[in-house]
């Protein structure tokens, strides 16, 4: 991923949830571990035991977040976050728990939703009162009201998303029961999984493969999964799904399995797809790591050109996305990515990518394998151009952030010094997918965002 603050763009968040017979918080941290690379700013845990939740939740990695803490019970929730709604702080850390007259519970939230403001307007009018920014908290205080209004914890969930617009994939902690709810569209990925001991949801497969839970299904869209004695299921609202694409292209650990599509295999696909789409003469393939390698793979694989690790990622490095100053974004390049002269000296390379969206980075890259040497620089990236903003998740809202959006594919291959470029075709993608095109979010690359009805009004609350 290339953006211009040092390839990261952000995903907001995950969300991890179990219910065993044995005590769960070390399943939850080895879950949500599992889960890091979705969100990096903040972790936080809530369990139930003695009739009372348990909270802790900081701002920092998991490893860092949970060192000598320990919480009982043997049901409970985990979240990661990447803030896109709301702004960084541990006030804004999840899981939140809410306290009402009906009782209490934890909620974690992995998705963004559209209707925010005029949501969070309307429910102050009506006597609510906020303590945080974030997106999540309105979600909480609406399945509040509904409960305390049907009478029902679960058919408040179902009323309340009647109102809520946008993307949502919940973990929800409800006394000693463990609820998973998914948007009507399915935006963002939720799994459901089991084994012997107990059962567990996440937003990846990758997370209950560290806990040794097996894949059951996905939650579906529109569903609320109860977890307790026995799991029980709820439909919501209904909608036409609308998977996203980015989550196959970019955001998924290469092991998980989304909507029962192997996340590996997709990217494997584009790689071989962008080979016989946009053949390039070259003597080595080189990915930019690690969000290239799996495309790479498919290249060399689809080419018959050799695969060669020609960039080398220092797995720890600083975030160069948060640097404040532009030259220290510039050095924080060169500090996560090096070339390995040997490799590339005097070849032909076709460096592969899963996408661009500002450019600077891959330009600066670029330029670094000619100073060590390259002959050539074909560029070849798995995902079409990002042309539009997403509202539903993922931290690029604006339409001034990409390259693509006012520039031609060979305008764009000059700006960033390459000897060519070449995308993925959109058709590419969505058979390399091999989801039909109406059941997934394509939003950023063509402008047709999924949830266009309006929704109910809250004013009828």
């Amino acid at each position: 991923m290339n953006n211009d603050v040092g390839g990261d763009i952000g995903e907001k968040c995950a969300v991890f949830g179990i219910r065993s017979s044995e005590e769960v918080f070390d399943s939850i941290y080895y879950g949500l571990y599992a889960l890091q690379h979705r969100g990096q700013e903040s972790a936080g845990i809530a369990t139930f035991s003695n009739d009372k939740i348990n909270l802790h939740k900081d701002l920092g990695l998991v490893s860092h977040v949970f060192k000598n803490v320990h919480l009982d019970g043997k049901a409970g929730i985990g979240h990661v976050r990447y803030s896109t709604c709301g702004g960084l702080g541990v006030e804004n850390s999840q899981p939140f728990v809410i306290n009402y007259s009906e009782g209490s519970f934890a909620i974690a939230h992995n998705g963004n939703l559209t209707n925010t403001p005029e949501m969070r307007a309307l429910l102050e009018r009506k006597g609510s009162v906020f303590t945080t920014t974030s997106d999540t908290e309105i979600i909480a205080q609406l399945i509040v009201r509904e409960h305390l209004r049907t009478g029902d914890f679960v058919e408040g969930i179902k009323s309340a998303m009647n109102y809520l617009k946008g993307s949502y994939s919940l973990a929800i902690l409800k006394q000693d029961k463990v609820i998973a709810v998914r948007d009507p569209w399915g935006i963002r990925p939720l799994v459901y999984g089991k084994s012997e001991k107990g059962a567990a949801i996440a937003s990846e497969t990758c997370a209950l493969d560290a806990v040794g839970m097996k894949l059951v299904r996905d939650v579906k869209p529109g569903e609320i999964l109860v977890i307790g004695d026995t799991v029980e299921s709820f439909t919501g609202r209904k909608e036409e799904p609308a998977h996203c694409m980015f989550e196959y292209v970019y955001f998924a650990r290469p092991d998980s399995i989304i909507n029962e599509v192997s996340v590996y295999e997709v990217r494997r696909n584009l790689g071989r797809t962008l080979a016989k789409e946009s053949p390039a003469e070259a003597d080595i393939v080189v990915a930019v790591p690690d969000s290239g390698i799996t495309a790479a793979i498919g290249f060399s694989q689809g080419s018959k050109i050799p695969y060669g690790e020609g960039l080398m990622k220092n797995r720890y490095h600083g975030r160069t996305f948060i640097m404040p100053i532009q030259k220290d974004r510039e050095n924080g390049v060169k500090v996560k990515l090096n070339p390995i002269r040997s490799e590339i000296a005097g070849k032909r390379i076709v460096l592969v990518d899963d996408s661009i969206v500002r450019g600077t980075t891959i330009r600066r890259i670029i330029k670094m394998l000619r100073e060590y040497g390259a002959k050539e620089v074909h560029v070849r990236i798995s995902c079409p151009p990002i042309r539009c903003p997403c509202f539903y998740g993922i931290d690029m809202q604006t339409y001034e952030e990409f390259i693509a959006q006012k520039k031609t594919v060979k305008d764009i291959g000059k700006e960033i010094g390459a000897d060519s470029l070449a995308y993925t075709s959109l058709e590419g993608l969505i058979k390399a997918i091999g989801l039909p095109k109406e059941k997934l979010c394509l939003a950023c690359l063509n402008g047709e965002y999924p949830i266009k009805e309006e929704q109910m009004k809250l004013s009828e609350l």
